[in-house]
């Protein structure tokens, strides 16, 4: 049974900066693409970065890009998000998936490409 569990949420200020972390245990992490979602209040879950098994490649929303950095230690079984210059906007439940990849340069986008999805973490970006 794979689990998937983040950490690192938080309350912070506009123009802050917070790093997600997301362990999977249970499975083959160096063979799973991994995606960081989130979902604010009212709104639908939407993509946020996602990043190959090998880590080579990586892939950005538009709203993350240049502020979002998404890397992974298959050592440690762990993904992370490094967040800065956050915006108000950007508060939301924040959540990580995996799947596994054929390919070690393959990443996903899509919400229902993914098998498998931790609980998610808050982040509060106050103004």
């Amino acid at each position: 049974q794979v689990q998937v569990v983040e950490s690192g949420g938080g309350l912070v200020q506009a123009g802050g900066s917070l790093r997600l972390s997301c362990a999977a245990s249970g499975g083959s992490f160096s063979r799973y693409a991994m995606g960081w979602f989130r979902q604010a209040p009212g709104k639908e879950r939407e993509f946020v970065a996602a990043i190959s098994w090998s880590g080579g490649t990586t892939y950005y929303a538009d709203s993350g890009k240049g502020r979002f950095t998404v890397s992974r230690d298959n050592a440690k079984n762990t993904v992370y998000v490094q967040m800065n210059s956050l915006k108000p906007e950007d508060t939301a439940v924040y959540y990580c998936a995996a799947r596994t990849a054929y390919s070690s340069g393959t990443y996903y986008r899509e919400e229902n490409e993914y098998r498998y999805w931790g609980q998610g973490t808050q982040v509060t970006v106050s103004s």
